[in-house]
């Protein structure tokens, strides 16, 4: 039997509904999403965590949740990833730039080998679920659990019989601002001295790897990706088009390795908790500008000429390529030296619409982001890439020389639109 459930905002509005997840209070910021399905991968998104999740779309858990279960088989090339000699402790200890004479591997031991996860990621990220109507009945020919289950089991608070509409509109309205669940006859999962303030944690932190971990190793182009909250799709992308991938943590010096790219991935939170990952960023930049001739326009200099690519960059001398992912659009701003700035409610959907700057091209993408980019702080070696026609926020960003740009949105969908995944093309295509 369900219990009374409640969610109440900061601002002391509340909406009253029925427990099917995990008996147990909660608190975080409160987000909408608008996207008609996608719920076991929103669930594992890592850009969701600290987050009380609302679904907008009515009918949720229809289709139940697949098989969690690794299969190596699942998702072609690839799907096998190795894990390297990293220490648990909180220094960081180097790992071996060298590599063996025979291939492309890091010395070391390898510690096994395990599959990509089937979703996402491992766990849920989101604080707590709220939807308008659960489905307890549910059918698919993948489906394994109910959504319930899959949310008793991983802890996770979840209400239903709440008007998402009237919710939706109050977070549209105000902006989007702190909740909690409190669940009838059960304790809260915090304490209410210490509601913490979305903005002042380091998400990304409790998000990232703890080790440093190598997949489709020997497999041709070494990226390295940082993983401030990487989606597994991201990964999949990169490992389809035959690149060896690197990940590391959030706040590993990666500029101490060999490799041919950098690859920067999305992740929750505000860019400004991530100084130390925009500090190694801005340090790699420095480092590929001081390859080549190339003195940028902000110091008096010509820049350079134009790629044949269908966007600029790619023509900076041997610099190598560097591609960011949502969070990684804005941590690769602000190491140019741009800033960011909280978005009112965000962008959290299937259906965002974004232009490429000086075309006509436009594309629907997915979204799952707080923060934006004020491209008005770019400096002038450096320029928009993409624009969000309905609000006109940033949606990327690329150098003007250097093979060097981000996407705000999500080009590797899962869940949504893959209108974009071309853009994984043009970043092979600038490892040459």
């Amino acid at each position: 039997m369900m219990r009374e459930a409640k969610l109440i905002l900061e601002d002391g509005t509340e909406f009253c509904g029925w427990s099917f997840g995990y008996d147990q209070g909660t608190a975080g910021e409160v987000v909408f999403n608008t996207a008609m399905m996608g719920y076991p991968e929103s669930l594992t998104d890592p850009s969701y965590a600290g987050q009380i999740l609302v679904m907008t779309f009515p009918l949720v858990g229809n289709y139940g949740v697949p098989s969690l279960t690794p299969d190596p088989s699942r998702g072609g090339e690839g799907s096998r990833y190795f894990a390297s000699e990293y220490s648990t402790k909180k220094e960081i200890v180097p790992l071996s730039p060298a590599r063996k004479a025979t291939g492309r591997h890091f010395s070391g031991n390898e510690a096994g080998s395990e599959a990509l996860p089937v979703l996402e990621s491992e766990h849920i990220h989101p604080k707590a679920l709220v939807v308008a109507d659960y489905s307890e009945a549910y059918s698919h020919w993948n489906a394994k659990e109910s959504l319930a289950a899959w949310l008793k089991r991983e802890k996770i608070p979840a209400v239903t019989g709440v008007d998402t509409r009237r919710l939706t509109r109050v977070l549209r309205e105000h902006g989007v601002m702190r909740g909690r669940i409190i669940v009838d006859g059960a304790a809260a999962l915090w304490q209410p001295t210490e509601h913490e303030d979305y903005a002042s944690v380091n998400w990304v932190e409790k998000v990232s790897c703890k080790e440093v971990i190598t997949y489709n190793r020997g497999a041709g182009k070494r990226v390295v990706l940082v993983d401030c909250g990487v989606k597994a799709n991201i990964i999949r992308c990169l490992m389809r088009r035959g690149l060896e991938v690197v990940r590391v943590p959030w706040h590993y010096d990666f500029n101490q390795l060999e490799f041919d790219a950098l690859f920067l991935a999305n992740g929750p939170g505000d860019p400004e908790q991530c100084e130390v990952t925009v500090r190694h960023i801005r340090q790699f930049l420095t480092t590929e500008m001081a390859k080549g001739n190339y003195t940028p326009p902000s110091q008096g200099g010509a820049g350079g000429a134009s790629s044949p690519l269908p966007f600029r960059g790619g023509v900076g001398g041997e610099a190598r390529p560097c591609m960011g992912i949502c969070l990684g659009n804005q941590l690769l701003a602000r190491a140019a030296g741009a800033n960011t700035y909280k978005l009112k409610y965000g962008h959290r959907s299937h259906n965002q619409p974004v232009q490429q700057v000086g075309t006509t091209r436009c594309f629907i993408t997915s979204q799952n982001h707080g923060y934006a980019v004020d491209d008005k702080t770019l400096p002038t070696d450096w320029e928009p890439l993409f624009v969000n026609m309905n609000d006109g926020s940033n949606e990327g960003i690329r150098h003007k020389t250097y093979p060097w740009f981000s996407a705000q949105f999500h080009p590797e969908a899962c869940s949504g639109p893959i209108d974009t995944e071309w853009l994984f093309d043009e970043f092979v295509k600038m490892l040459g």
